[in-house]
């Protein structure tokens, strides 16, 4: 679960390639879901990652007959960044929200970045995204049982007055003390194997709980965060 495409000015993937390619241990053939593109389309969203990525044999969905039954025969997943509405609104309309849980509690490798990394909460309710379309529910993929946050940052610009993102964590907590929310920086991921969840990267992220914001390190286990 990467927190970006991007870290910094680098190429798009650039940081992430290596973790990507360790994760997917020696399997090269991979589906592709291109769902969270809006401005971006699926066929051109298909190309930029298969010049990232030139390792793999990437398959966009969008171009597969029967999109539940590539999913039911994937052997590795890629979801890609973008809004996480549209790509929770798409799984939904295809039906490929039971099929994602279904292959991954199998031991499939998904890899998510951004919004491919937010459906793999509890729900989107944390996205940093605009709601620009209306999924039918804003529950997601849970294949960790807390809420993620990509491309935390706690900047605030001087002289900008609207809210933090600690303070729009924070109204989630406060409204939801018992369901935790794992932010990650640019850069970062959160890696889950056998039942261990791990942050990647070199920088530290953050546990927004009740009213607590609690440091995460590089490495730290955080499966009981999860449990």
């Amino acid at each position: 679960m990467l927190s970006s495409s991007r870290m910094g000015d680098e190429e798009y993937l650039a940081h992430a390639r290596e973790m990507i390619l360790h994760h997917l241990s020696e399997e090269l053939d991979v589906l592709f879901i291109p769902f969270a593109g809006v401005t971006l389309g699926w066929d051109d969203y298909l190309e930029k990652v298969r010049e990232a990525l030139p390792q793999l044999n990437i398959t966009g969905i969008h171009s597969c007959d029967d999109p539940q039954d590539a999913i039911a025969s994937a052997k590795a997943v890629l979801v890609g960044g973008g809004n996480t509405f549209n790509l929770l609104n798409e799984l939904y309309k295809q039906s490929l929200i039971e099929p994602l849980q279904r292959q991954v509690s199998q031991g499939m490798p998904y890899i998510g970045w951004s919004a491919g990394s937010n459906i793999c909460g509890n729900s989107i309710r944390t996205t940093n995204d605009m709601p620009i379309i209306e999924p039918p529910s804003f529950a997601a993929l849970n294949v960790v049982h807390c809420q993620l946050n990509p491309h935390y940052t706690d900047y605030q610009r001087p002289g900008h007055n609207g809210e933090t993102r600690d303070d729009r964590l924070f109204e989630f907590t406060r409204l939801n003390p018992e369901t935790p929310v794992l932010a990650i920086r640019e850069g970062t991921a959160l890696q889950y194997t056998e039942g261990r969840l791990t942050l990647l990267g070199e920088l530290e992220g953050f546990c927004f709980s009740g009213d607590d914001k609690t440091p995460i390190a590089p490495g730290q286990d955080l499966t009981n965060y999860i449990s």
